[in-house]
């Protein structure tokens, strides 16, 4: 299939937005797939191994229908240490292929002097290019094939392959956020770290549930996944070093919609990192080196002031952005403000001659007040009257809104949250 049989709007993504040269998969494949697990990898010798050994472990069947693209990558600036690491890695990718049997496996090399990312890119570049170069690998002919990413220092179960076909081949959204648990720690306070962090992370998502938002997903790098189509309609990956999976599921949730994927849960790695500015590892490293007040948790009453907002926009009844804003007002005046300072009442009133019917509108609205713009508010709300405060003292209440006995410790509460979010134990 060449460029000119790809779908009309496959062709147009890869023409106007793809990555080129110099990057290319090394070996193209002769043949054609219903999905690719697109790789990003970066000073992974030691875990890359690790995460193809548990890709095969899925049935044999499933495996040959998927791409296994691993982007071997660092930015120009890379250490010296990482630029070793990814060459060895690269050195040795031709023997893990053969040494675990993924017949199916390829890569990208963007690592090798004349191919490396540009200064001050990383992730988001790296998962891009791989997404962008298994467009055309992908077959079209009869379904609407598959792009999933997947971390090198992250571990999928036996059933990853098959819960993501499953589920796409029945579900109405276009993209999915797959459930997650993040592997035991290496030490002690290790674990306490990746705890509290997934604790912060899941409280967060819970929330937004309670208060009717509909970017109550969790938006992890290694557990997405979408079809091929919903991934050119949001114009693909972006590039930013670190939030890129945020950002990305927000443009997808926004043209084609995002749903949780059950059947299945990846577990990403532990570890502390300082490689990007905020996420996983430097929260893991920060609460290493200073403590865990270095994370603290949204205030519940957060919550509740934003799903009294949503549900005062839902029954508007063909109010002016200034009418709502008073409303507002009377909810919270730091909400107020917040809206003020965003352009709510022009925004709705641009939003109201826009959008005719209530459906089209409330999804304008959210498309207004999306991801981004409620976690402004939420650090809004936190800087003006409600400061951080312990997980003991914010979960709690979220956790009896649920109808759930909340527990004493942070750990408890971890594991009803993985429970009530589908995280099962494998």
């Amino acid at each position: 299939m060449n460029r000119q049989q790809l779908p009309a709007d496959i062709a147009a993504y890869l023409r106007k937005r793809a990555c080129h040269e110099p990057w290319q998969i090394a070996d193209p494949p002769a043949g054609r797939y219903s999905g690719a697990v697109v790789i990003p990898a970066l000073a992974e010798s030691a875990n890359l191994p690790l995460t193809l050994h548990s890709l095969a472990a899925n049935p044999p069947e499933l495996l040959a229908r998927f791409l296994i693209l691993v982007v071997v990558n660092h930015s120009i600036d890379a250490t010296p240490e990482e630029q070793a690491d990814n060459l060895a890695t690269l050195a040795v990718l031709p023997q893990w292929k053969l040494q675990h049997g993924l017949a199916q496996l390829q890569w990208v090399d963007a690592a090798s002097p004349g191919r490396e990312l540009p200064p001050k890119q990383g992730v988001g570049l790296a998962r891009k290019i791989g997404l962008d170069l298994a467009l055309a690998q992908l077959d079209y002919r009869n379904n609407n094939p598959l792009l999933v990413c997947l971390d090198a220092d992250t571990l999928v179960q036996p059933d990853y392959l098959a819960a993501i076909s499953r589920h796409f081949a029945s579900a109405a959204a276009g993209g999915a956020s797959l459930h997650y648990r993040h592997r035991p720690a290496a030490d002690p306070p290790g674990q306490a770290a990746i705890d509290r962090y997934e604790l912060f992370l899941r409280a967060y998502v819970l929330g937004l549930e309670l208060a009717g938002s509909p970017w109550a997903f969790h938006t992890v790098g290694s557990a997405m996944a979408c079809r091929a189509a919903a991934y050119a309609a949001s114009g693909g990956m972006n590039r930013r070093l670190a939030g890129e999976d945020f950002y990305f599921l927000q443009q997808i949730h926004k043209t084609a919609g995002v749903a949780p994927l059950s059947g299945t849960v990846v577990h990403p790695s532990p570890r502390s990192s300082r490689r990007v500015p905020f996420g996983t590892g430097r929260a893991v490293g920060d609460m290493l080196a200073e403590g865990d007040q270095r994370l603290l948790f949204y205030q519940p009453q957060l919550f509740a002031i934003l799903g009294k907002w949503l549900k005062t926009v839902a029954e508007h009844d063909g109010a002016e952005g200034s009418i709502l804003l008073l409303r507002a007002e009377d909810i919270s005046p730091d909400l107020c403000s917040y809206l003020r300072q965003a352009g709510f009442a022009a925004a709705w009133d641009n939003l109201r001659r826009h959008n005719s019917g209530r459906e089209k509108l409330m999804d304008a609205f959210h498309g207004w007040l999306d991801a981004f713009r409620t976690m402004r508010l939420m650090h809004h709300l936190t800087d003006s009257a409600w400061p951080r405060i312990a997980p003991e003292a914010a979960v709690p209440p979220l956790l009896e809104q649920t109808g759930h006995q909340p527990p004493e410790t942070a750990a408890e509460m971890l594991e009803l949250l993985r429970s009530l979010q589908g995280a099962i134990p494998p």
